[in-house]
C-alpha cells in the first residue's frame, strides 16, 4: 500500500504538466486546402499600347480635315477607317488611323494545299512503218503507184520506179544577171519624236496665279508661298488632278480647294474669294477653280502648297523658272 501511494505520488507531477501544453496545430494536407493559392492584386486601369504606325494621336486645335493632309490623305477615306460618321466629332488623344493598310500588321503566309495526285499513263511509242511492215488489215492500207492508179503494164512500173529513185528538186532564189540593177530597199518613214511620258509620280506643273511673289516657302515657319494679286482674279490648277477638298475646314485657311494629282502629290489653294469647283470634279491643269480673295488673312492673295506624301516641299524646286 505505502509502495502505491508513492508511486502515484511520482505520477501526479507528470500528468499536471502534459495538461498544462496547448495542443500542436492540425495541418489540412487535404487536395482541396493544397490547391488554394495567394491572389494577386489586379490593377483597375491599364495602360493603352502605343497605337505604332499608320494611326495618329489627335492633339489640341486638330481637326480631321488638317490631319488627312498632313498625311496625305482624303478626308473621307480617314472617316470611313475609323468609322467616323461626322468627321468633326473627334477628340484631343483619340488614336486615328491614317493609313489604309495597318502597317504594324504582320502577313501570314497561306499554307499550300497539294494538288490531287495526277494518274500518268504509259503511251506506247509509236511505231514508223517501213516498206516491210505490212498491215494485216488490208481493206485500209493499199499501195498504189504514185501518180494515181495506171494500167498494169512494163513501161508504168518501169516509171514508177523511175519516180521514187529521183531526187527532189531544190528550190534555188533568183539571182540578179550581171549589169542589171538590184531593187532599191524602200526608204523607212521616221515618225515624228513623242513628247516622254510623265511617269507615275511624277506632275508637270505651272504657276497658279500670275502675282508676285510676297512670301517664299520657308521650312518650320511657312508651309507653301503667297502670291499676291487683286480680289477676283483667277486661280488656276497648277496641275491635272481631282478635287479632294473645297470649302473652310481647316483654320487659317479661308476659302480652300485640294487637289490630288497622284498617290504622291497634292497641291494647296487656299484664301480664296469664291470657290469655282467641288470635291470630286476632275480638272485639267491650268483650269480656273477660284478667285483670289482674303479669307482668314490681311489682304488679297494666293496661299500655294505641294505636298508629296503630305509633307510640304518648297513648291520653286517644282515650278517652272518665271
Amino acid at each position: 500500500m505505502n509502495a502505491l501511494r508513492l508511486v502515484l505520488a511520482l505520477l501526479l507531477p507528470l500528468i499536471a504538466g502534459c495538461a498544462s501544453h496547448t495542443p500542436a496545430p492540425v495541418v489540412d494536407r487535404s487536395a482541396g486546402a493544397a490547391a488554394e493559392k495567394p491572389k494577386l492584386a489586379v490593377p483597375t486601369a491599364l495602360v493603352a499600347p502605343d497605337a505604332g504606325a499608320g494611326y495618329h494621336s489627335v492633339k489640341k486645335g486638330e481637326t480631321l480635315y488638317s490631319i488627312a493632309l498632313d498625311h496625305g490623305q482624303d478626308y473621307k477615306d480617314v472617316a470611313a477607317w475609323n468609322n467616323l460618321d461626322n468627321p468633326n466629332l473627334i477628340r484631343i488623344g483619340q488614336q486615328l488611323r491614317v493609313s489604309p493598310t495597318d502597317s504594324g500588321a504582320v502577313a501570314v503566309a497561306k499554307p499550300v494545299i497539294a494538288s490531287a495526285p495526277v494518274e500518268i499513263k504509259q503511251v506506247a511509242p509509236a511505231v514508223t512503218a517501213t516498206r516491210s511492215t505490212v498491215s494485216s488489215n488490208t481493206e485500209t492500207l493499199k499501195r498504189e503507184p504514185k501518180g494515181g492508179k495506171l494500167a498494169w503494164s512494163d513501161e508504168a512500173l518501169a516509171k514508177a520506179r523511175q519516180g521514187d529513185a529521183a531526187p527532189k528538186p531544190v528550190e534555188t532564189k533568183a539571182e540578179a544577171k550581171p549589169g542589171e540593177a538590184k531593187p532599191e530597199a524602200k526608204p523607212v518613214e521616221a515618225k515624228p519624236a513623242e513628247k516622254p511620258a510623265l511617269a507615275g509620280d511624277e506632275v508637270e506643273w505651272m504657276w497658279p496665279a500670275n502675282g508676285k511673289l510676297i512670301a517664299p516657302y520657308t521650312e518650320g515657319a511657312s508651309k507653301g508661298l503667297d502670291i499676291a494679286g487683286k480680289a477676283g482674279d483667277p486661280v488656276l490648277a497648277a496641275a491635272s488632278g481631282v478635287v479632294s477638298y473645297a470649302g473652310t475646314g481647316l483654320r487659317g485657311y479661308g476659302n480652300l480647294v485640294v487637289l490630288r494629282h497622284n498617290a504622291t502629290y497634292l497641291s494647296v489653294y487656299a484664301h480664296n474669294s469664291k470657290l469655282l469647283v467641288k470635291e470630286k470634279d476632275t480638272v485639267a491643269r491650268g483650269q480656273k477653280i477660284a478667285e483670289m480673295g482674303s479669307t482668314d488673312t490681311e489682304s488679297p492673295r494666293l496661299h500655294f502648297e505641294i505636298r508629296r506624301q503630305g509633307k510640304p516641299a518648297d513648291p520653286q524646286k517644282f515650278l517652272p523658272a518665271r
